[in-house]
C-alpha cells in the first residue's frame, strides 16, 4: 500500500491542529456512553470467534521504514477477547507470539521456548504499541463518558458530526491511560481516537478509514496512527480477511504457546 507525503499532510492538518469544526453540547440523558462505545467495539471487531490478518507499515516524512505483518485469533470471553497474534514476518520476528489472557500480556519466542510478561503500552512497530494490535474492546478496559458533539474531519478529509467520548482506564491491561474518542452519531463507526499518558501528554491520534464488508458489518480496514510528538511519524495498520474460526480455549494458555503451528 502507498501512501503519499501531501496525504499525510492533508490528514494531519484537518485532524491534529483543531479539536473539531464545530461542538455542540449535549445533555447527558440524550445518549448513553456505554451503549455508543459498546457498539463502536462492535463495528471495530467482531464479537465471536474470529481471525484478521494485519499488514503494519511505519512512515517517517512519507516513506516506509519499518513493516510487519501478522494474523490474529481471538476469542470472545465476557466483556472482553482472549487474544494470540501470531508475527508472520519480518524473517527475524516470525513465529513469535503476543498472547493476551484477562489482564495479562505475554510474548512468546520460540528460539528459546520462553514466555515472558510484557507492557500493552511498549510498541511493537511504529506508533502501534502490542494493544493495538490484540483484539480489544474498548468498553471493557476503558469507563466512558460522553461529552458533546462535534463535527469533526475524518481520515478521508469528510466533515463527520460524531458523539465526542471521554474513556479513562479502568483495567490495567487498557495500553492507554486516557482516550478521546470520536464515534459517528448516525452509523456508531468509530472515527477517530486521541491516546494519552497519565500526565495527560498526547501519545498518538488515529483515524479509522477505507471502511468495507467484513463478516457481514461494514468496518474500518486502515487505521492510520500519527505519533503525538513527531506527526511526521506515521503508522498504518491495514486490517484484511476477517473470517470466523472456532478456537479452542487451550490457545490461550502460555503453557501451549509451543504447540502453535499455522
Amino acid at each position: 500500500m502507498k501512501l503519499h507525503r501531501r496525504e499525510f499532510a492533508q490528514l494531519l492538518l484537518g485532524g491534529l491542529g483543531a479539536a473539531g469544526l464545530a461542538s455542540v453540547g449535549m445533555p447527558a440523558f440524550a445518549a448513553d456512553a456505554g451503549t455508543i462505545l459498546r457498539e463502536a467495539d462492535a463495528i471495530r471487531n467482531p464479537q465471536t470467534s474470529f481471525v484478521v490478518d494485519v499488514a503494519l507499515a511505519n512512515y517517517d516524512r512519507g516513506r516506509v521504514t519499518e513493516q510487519t505483518t501478522v494474523t490474529t485469533y481471538s476469542r470472545p470471553v465476557g466483556a472482553q477477547f482472549q487474544t494470540l497474534v501470531h508475527i508472520n514476518s519480518p524473517a527475524a520476528d516470525r513465529g513469535k507470539i503476543l498472547l493476551r489472557n484477562g489482564n495479562i500480556l505475554w510474548l512468546y519466542d520460540p528460539a528459546s521456548k520462553a514466555s515472558v510478561r510484557i507492557s500493552p503500552r511498549q510498541r511493537l512497530l511504529g506508533n502501534a504499541s502490542n494493544g493495538d494490535v490484540v483484539s480489544s474492546n474498548l468498553v471493557g478496559d476503558y469507563n466512558a463518558a460522553l461529552n458533546g458533539e462535534e463535527t469533526i474531519v475524518d481520515g478521508d478529509r469528510q466533515n463527520r458530526n460524531c458523539h465526542k467520548l471521554q474513556l479513562t482506564q479502568a483495567s490495567q491491561s487498557a495500553p492507554y491511560s486516557a482516550i478521546e474518542f470520536w464515534v459517528d452519531t448516525a452509523s456508531n463507526q468509530p472515527v477517530k481516537g486521541k491516546y494519552f499518558t497519565q500526565s495527560g501528554k498526547l501519545i498518538k491520534v488515529a483515524w479509522y478509514r477505507k471502511l468495507k464488508n467484513q463478516m457481514g458489518v461494514s468496518r474500518p480496514t486502515e487505521i492510520v496512527i500519527a505519533d503525538g510528538f513527531d506527526p511526521n511519524k506515521v503508522t498504518v495498520m491495514s486490517m484484511s480477511g476477517f473470517r470466523a474460526k472456532t478456537i479452542p480455549e487451550s490457545w490461550f494458555n502460555k503453557e501451549w504457546l509451543p504447540n502453535f503451528s499455522t
